[in-house]
């Protein structure tokens, strides 16, 4: 017998169909939610880290306040706490 060289032959002889139901990027779905996980556990710290960007930003201390910059006074503020009690 021949040897197929077109696309159906392919499709006859069990080769992929062209809309084959498995792979491809179209029609997934929707990704599934993630758990939002805190900045403070994130740095592990209980003091709340967004809380403080918070107050830090309608404060007015400055025009713009940096990512670290409220993680980092969160640590200091948890740790004079310790000391403290």
């Amino acid at each position: 017998s021949p040897v197929p060289t077109s696309r159906e032959g392919l499709e006859a002889s069990g080769g992929e169909s062209a809309m084959s139901s498995t792979g491809g990027v179209a029609g997934r779905g929707k990704a599934k939610a993630t758990k939002s996980v805190s900045r403070s556990s994130k740095a592990g710290l209980q003091f709340p880290v967004g809380r403080i960007a918070r107050y830090l930003k309608a404060g007015k201390y400055a025009e713009r306040v940096g990512a670290g910059a409220p993680v980092y006074l969160s640590a200091v503020l948890e740790y004079l706490a310790a000391e403290v009690s």
